[in-house]
């Protein structure tokens, strides 16, 4: 009998090896992101594409972040109920972490909208406005309906792309100015023909607490940059952020979310009890017992309670604590008309006293065609000077 213990236990447990995946990094994300992409474990492929689009937009590489973008948004438009890790990682028996990565909602949410950038760099509004909708898409329930999505600068871009393809954004516009903080939201000037997307600040990161580290918690990063600045050609204009994605990241429709594996976690506790209980109770039995059949019964008992244990050792309600790592705090925009030609545009970052952080002030040499509206994207963390 104690044999076929040993043997459940055995069973139960068992012996899976996952295949390991060794990249060396080193500490430029340009360099890492591919090899990690390529070499990687498969289901961190989404997470490195995500950390590699956004840092080579940055660097004013937008044909690189463009494929990247594409492919893990094709994986993540086709993962519900498709990826095999994705079920099996709803179960007891499989970490968070082994599925397929695609990120919380404010993640997918940013995946869309950098995508939505390019797209309109490339004079694509349609295709940027799909992308804005499916921005605010991943913020809300759409299945129970239980809260809508309360992104404010996706809502303004849908209406604005709308407005210039000769339709009525008034409707967005009606909701940005529904969900927006502290700033007013201007009508749109369609005799602008320079829009700049301003990203500043450092992002969200997750973590885990619990007693099985079961609980998905957002740590939130305040950052010392709260505005910035864009000077041209006679203009001086202050921008403020429009969204925070620190309050996306710990929100739904408004209201703070936490995130707990709660089932899991009871399981793996109530297993683990009861596996205790019967383990030490079925040994003590039969340890106590001359009667051969009263053993028996003990050591049956035993079984059971090792069973349990071994079903609660399986159980690993760990949350997913991998992060997109490298998004920004604040998100916003401004809409101004240059003439055409080179442009010198210099981009400030400002702290809450109004003050410019000269180390992150942005050069950038715009160049406006005649007939075609500009795109220009900024971040704090982008290579300066830059010719777009």
């Amino acid at each position: 009998m104690l044999g076929v213990l040993w043997l459940a236990l055995l069973l139960l447990t068992g012996c899976a090896t996952t295949p390991q995946h060794h990249v060396d990094l080193t500490g430029n994300i340009l360099v890492d992101g591919p090899n990690m992409i390529a070499d990687g474990p498969p289901r961190d492929k989404v997470l490195w594409q995500y950390r590699t689009a956004v840092a080579a937009m940055r660097q004013g590489q937008f044909n690189v972040a463009k494929p990247l973008l594409d492919d893990a948004l094709l994986t993540l438009q086709g993962i519900y109920g498709k990826d095999p890790e994705a079920r099996k990682s709803r179960g007891y028996f499989s970490r968070e972490a082994r599925k397929t990565f695609i990120g919380e909602p404010y993640e997918r949410a940013m995946a869309y909208f950098y995508r939505g950038v390019i797209y309109w760099m490339d004079g694509e509004l349609d295709n940027a406005r799909a992308c804005f909708r499916s921005a605010e898409f991943e913020d809300s329930d759409a299945e129970k309906a239980e809260y809508a999505g309360d992104w404010v600068l996706p809502e303004y871009l849908d209406g604005l792309a709308t407005t210039k393809l000769g339709n009525d954004g008034a409707d967005a516009l009606k909701r940005a100015r529904a969900d927006v903080k502290n700033i007013t939201l201007p009508d749109y000037n369609l005799k602008a023909n320079v829009l700049f997307i301003v990203e500043f600040g450092p992002g969200p990161l997750k973590y885990a607490t619990g007693e099985y580290d079961q609980e998905l918690r957002i740590r939130t990063r305040s950052s010392p940059l709260v505005s910035a600045r864009i000077k041209a050609s006679g203009i001086d204009l202050a921008v403020a952020p429009c969204d925070d994605l620190n309050f996306q990241a710990t929100t739904r429709g408004g209201r703070v979310m936490d995130h707990v594996l709660g089932n899991k976690a009871a399981f793996k506790g109530a297993t683990g009890v009861a596996g205790d209980v019967a383990l030490i109770g079925g040994l003590a039995t039969a340890a106590a017992s001359n009667n051969r059949t009263t053993q028996n019964i003990g050591l049956g008992i035993a079984l059971a309670g090792l069973i349990s244990k071994g079903i609660s050792a399986a159980t690993t309600p760990e949350a997913d604590i991998r992060t997109w790592d490298n998004l920004p705090q604040f998100i916003s925009f401004a809409a101004v008309k240059l003439p055409p030609g080179e442009n010198v545009v210099t981009v400030e970052f400002l702290d809450a006293r109004g003050r410019a952080d000269a180390r992150l002030t942005k050069t950038l040499t715009v160049t406006i065609a005649p007939d075609h509206d500009k795109l220009v994207f900024v971040s704090d963390t982008s290579t300066t000077p830059q010719k777009l």
